[in-house]
């Protein structure tokens, strides 16, 4: 009985260190991921600050004909979805599941609404032929096409990540509800925490750059 009890424990004691083990290999997995990614975003960045110190004047031209209020708008989105992930995390942590839930929910709807004021935006541009060989953007000055190349790129991969994350975040958010990410094993959800606010982050550099150049 006594040997027996031990190699429980034992047995017990080792599953405890693989399911660590995992846990930290997936947060490296994630910063390795969002390390990849900043380089990618990084690289744009060099390029926009390039073609800016070439292009200042038709650069600041351009930027006038974006709505602040906008970016303004989903900047506040997105600071405050960063909040509400924080805040879903944390209640799972706590053993508050249905909170957890709620502020998961809250976040993908502001990930949604930003995507709306976006379609909006750029419904506005295209209507008045300024998107890449429009009309409107062709009779414009070789400055301002770049910058709005860049705008369209920039804010475009931006968007496309958005909509990832909210694909990530419903993922997460089915996981809770089935019960394989729980308060004893809340890493997937922590990672995804991870991976929205390095959305966020990247927002915050996209809207000064393009929105006040002015």
């Amino acid at each position: 009985m006594s040997t027996n009890a031990t190699h429980t424990a034992a047995e017990s004691h080792d599953a405890h260190v693989h399911v660590h083990r995992d846990d930290y290999g997936a947060k490296m997995g994630m910063w390795l991921f969002l390390f990849t990614e900043l380089l990618l975003f990084g690289g744009l960045f060099i390029l926009y600050m390039a073609y800016r110190v070439e292009y200042i004047q038709q650069f600041q031209i351009a930027a006038k004909e974006l709505k602040v209020y906008m970016g303004g708008v989903n900047t506040i989105i997105l600071l405050t979805s960063s909040l509400t992930m924080v805040l879903s995390i944390v209640a799972l942590q706590r053993k508050n599941v249905q909170a957890s839930i709620f502020w998961l929910v809250t976040t993908i709807v502001f990930a949604l609404g930003f995507m709306v004021v976006k379609y909006f935006e750029w419904s506005d541009k295209f209507h008045h032929g300024i998107y890449p060989k429009g009309p409107g953007l062709m009779d414009k000055s070789q400055g301002e096409i770049i910058f709005f190349g860049l705008y369209y790129t920039m804010t475009g991969l931006h968007g496309l990540h958005v909509i990832i994350g909210v694909g990530l975040l419903t993922a997460m958010l089915i996981q809770i509800k089935r019960n394989k990410v729980r308060p004893d094993r809340f890493v997937p959800l922590e990672n995804a925490g991870l991976y929205w606010h390095l959305v966020d982050l990247i927002w915050i550099f996209l809207f000064p750059l393009f929105y006040l150049l002015h």
